[in-house]
């Protein structure tokens, strides 16, 4: 695989341009659902896990990987993404939407293989993975893949900046990893525009009925982050796992200011009428406010005279 800075700096030029050339998006038409699967089919890098060359570690380095207590839950989660994507893809009946969910999963599953490789390679102990059962509900599975990555993807962003700035991870390392996280920029970019595009072609009564599963998504992921953080002290999986393990010293809105700059940074040059993700990064500027406001009131004041 090769350096990422030069060859997405290509894709963000061509999928600016496409944006640009595109003009105005109306949202749940055809037009649309063109637009965000052409940008996962058309911006899909080649690259195998299997070819990976891997950096050697030395043994600071690889006991600061080896223990991160992250690597079980990510094999497992990016296997279980890869399966719930196929299987709602199966259900499909559009041929574009239906090769775009299919390439989605097939990145997924390549993820999985890239961490079971890092796995192998530095000697990492994984605990018992649990084989992942076939969704009963496609669309509810497809729904709670998106929406996780959209939660756990934004803090990735920030976060893997700053193991990078500081050095948490050798350079090399950090280049392996590069395109996972612009891969999952992508999916969230066309999953959301997926969820755009889905509900406005409901009739009424399916409509209220997927908002209803919509929320209950969003309550399943904040019950199961809560649950997993009381079993681990940290995120849900290895895309959110919070500043203190990977050594990095920042402030609860230091951290999200470089989460929400991440975010940005990540989605230039994609189709810019496609719209991004906006509930995350709304929540964490409420909280960057409210984390300054209370850090200035708590400030000692100048006495009088």
């Amino acid at each position: 695989m090769t350096g990422r800075s030069d060859a997405w700096a290509a894709v963000a030029q061509a999928s600016e341009g496409a944006g640009r050339n595109g003009g105005a998006l109306a949202l749940g038409s055809d037009s649309h659902k063109e637009r965000f699967c052409r940008m996962l089919l058309d911006t899909s890098e080649a690259w195998e896990a299997a070819r990976i060359a891997w950096p050697a570690l030395d043994d600071e380095a690889q006991a600061r990987l080896t223990g991160l207590p992250i690597w079980d839950i990510a094999v497992a989660t990016e296997g279980k993404a890869s399966k719930y994507v196929l299987s709602y893809a199966a259900t499909v009946g559009d041929p574009l939407l239906g090769e775009a969910l299919r390439r989605n999963g097939f990145e997924e599953a390549r993820h999985g293989k890239l961490l079971s490789a890092m796995v192998a390679r530095y000697g990492i102990a994984l605990g018992a993975v649990a084989p992942c059962a076939e969704p009963h509900d496609p669309e509810w599975a497809f729904m709670v893949t998106g929406y996780s990555e959209c939660i756990d993807s934004f803090f990735a962003f920030g976060l893997f900046a700053a193991a990078r700035q500081s050095g948490f991870f050798p350079i090399e390392l950090v280049q392996v990893f590069e395109p996972v996280m612009q891969e999952e920029c992508r999916h969230i970019l066309f999953f959301v525009n997926w969820a755009a595009w889905h509900r406005r072609n409901l009739p009424w009564w399916p409509r209220a009925r997927f908002a209803a599963k919509t929320l209950g998504v969003w309550l399943f992921l904040i019950w199961e982050r809560i649950k997993t953080a009381r079993d681990i002290g940290g995120g849900s999986n290895f895309t959110a796992i919070g500043h203190e393990p990977i050594g990095v010293d920042l402030g609860p809105a230091q951290l999200l200011q470089l989460c929400l700059s991440e975010n940005e940074r990540r989605f230039i040059g994609y189709d810019d009428a496609l719209p991004r993700p906006a509930l995350v990064p709304r929540l964490a500027r409420l909280a960057c406010r409210l984390l300054l406001m209370t850090r200035r009131r708590a400030a000692p004041q100048p006495s009088p005279g």
